[in-house]
């Protein structure tokens, strides 16, 4: 497979950003857009192939993402050997999509083969299987061993994102032997950080950075100079896992081994770098019950993302408005508790979501394990009963001073419970989840919320009758 890096680009390629195609932000201006839209609506290749062609393949890949889904296909179409592994690269996945079914198998198998074994899997491995095999059947046998062995591997895996390409070398080389070995084999990868030392086995014993075979004299051992300490990743472990790997302990590069121990990959930081936004943005997506949230997602997918959470949260507003018809004679006989109660159910919704949001990111960064639960625990109680003060003087003073001082004082304890247990709501729906081997990120507000509005109606509603300022 050819090696092509689709992260760095050739220098003699335009600077991106440069020409009248961009505005000061270095976007793609309406204009430019409209220039290229009214090119393909009059089926003129030619101009259309002359307004892409100085575009750098990141910008080539904005303009695609810009036009419509029928449009993108005459794109495609008009610029054809402009479509290079790079562009493709760049592409959102949804429009990849679009655009890989609006090629020939052919052209895609071509774009693949220019591909390094992680893009080419990326590119291909959402389409239909019978698009698949198509695709496939026209790359190269060797090629298309490796890739149908990494899409046998879980989605969102390491096997999944690993590359094939690496160098690996026996542990009895010297420093002299590794380095006429890389300056003869034409068939190595030509970009790599590290070189990993593996025994008879094939098993990863060391690493050893370039810099540090430069600097060694040739006569020395390979094992005398490497570094033996390494973070091997299983070829099963989720790409979360993986990316947390790469931050604690500063990795470049790290290797990827089978269930038997041999290397069969390595990952690298530039791809984990996506990684970590990709995963931080889908935690955030998922709180708030938006699905994937790309703008591009097809509108059958984001409407069945979305409605099921609003299904579940009319199901838990049911509870609520349960609990304020159970009030509903008093709330007749004092209409200000109906004026206060809103204020009450959302501080405590804003409350729990602060909670909930520093519990799932720290239970996405492991820093939230078994071992400091309680501590957790123990410091969100704290900070609710700290909050939940400060708020319940505020509003009790407000209340009182425009209502009656009697209905300050129950609006100002009924404040404090619901922060409380909000604040606890926050942390303990997200940790069951996770115990549970859930995502405490996809449906922990639908819960939390709920528990807050329920909550805090019925302790400023009971409260207001248990002072007997109404009855029910």
């Amino acid at each position: 497979m050819a090696e092509t890096d689709l992260h760095e680009h050739d220098a003699d390629l335009p600077v991106q950003g440069e020409g009248e195609q961009f505005d000061e932000e270095n976007r793609l201006k309406p204009e430019f857009v409209r220039q290229v839209r009214e090119s393909l609506n009059d089926d003129n290749e030619e101009s259309t192939y002359d307004l892409v062609e100085p575009l750098h393949p990141a910008d080539i890949a904005d303009l695609f993402e810009l036009l419509e889904r029928d449009e993108r296909a005459e794109l495609a179409a008009a610029i054809t050997d402009l479509m290079s592994s790079e562009v493709v690269a760049e592409l959102n996945d949804y429009v990849r999509e679009d655009m890989v079914e609006s090629l020939l198998p052919e052209a895609v198998a071509e774009i693949v083969g220019q591909l390094d074994t992680d893009d080419a899997v990326q590119l291909i491995e959402d389409l239909d299987e019978g698009d698949q095999r198509a695709i496939l059947a026209e790359v190269e046998a060797e090629d298309r061993a490796v890739i149908e062995t990494a899409l046998a591997y879980p989605e969102e895996s390491a096997g999944r994102l690993m590359q094939r390409e690496l160098v690996a070398v026996p542990d009895s080389m010297t420093v002299g032997d590794l380095i006429d070995y890389l300056r003869s084999e034409d068939g190595l990868t030509t970009e790599f950080w590290e070189v990993f030392v593996v025994d008879h086995r094939f098993h990863p014993v060391g690493t050893c950075q370039l810099s540090w075979i430069l600097r060694t004299p040739r006569n020395v051992k390979i094992t005398n100079v490497m570094k033996r300490d390494q973070t091997l990743i299983p070829v099963d472990m989720d790409q979360e896992e993986v990316a947390l790997r790469f931050q604690k302990y500063a990795l470049i590069s790290a290797a990827v081994v089978d269930e038997s121990g041999r290397l069969v990959g390595q990952l690298t930081v530039d791809d984990i770098v996506h990684i970590i936004s990709e995963e931080a943005g889908e935690d955030a997506l998922l709180m708030s019950g938006a699905g994937e949230g790309d703008i591009n997602e097809p509108l059958r997918d984001a409407y069945s993302a979305r409605v099921r959470w609003l299904v579940a949260n009319l199901g838990t507003a049911v509870v609520a408005s349960a609990i304020i018809a159970y009030f509903g004679a008093a709330i007749e006989q004092l209409v200000a508790l109906a004026v206060l109660m809103p204020i009450v159910a959302s501080i405590g919704g804003n409350a729990g979501t602060q909670t909930m949001a520093v519990t799932v990111r720290a239970i996405a960064m492991n820093q939230l394990t078994k071992s400091n639960t309680r501590r957790l625990v123990l410091r969100e109680l704290k900070v609710a009963l700290m909050n939940g003060a400060t708020i319940a003087v505020l509003i009790g003073i407000a209340t009182a001073l425009i209502f009656t001082p009697e209905l300050g004082g129950v609006i100002a304890a009924a404040m404090v419970i619901n922060i409380i247990v909000s604040g606890m709501a926050g942390v303990l729906v997200p940790v069951a989840f996770e115990r549970l081997d859930q995502d405490p990120a996809v449906a922990s507000s639908v819960f939390v919320t709920m528990i807050t509005d329920s909550m805090g109606f019925f302790a400023f509603l009971g409260l207001a009758v248990a002072s007997g300022l109404v009855s029910v």
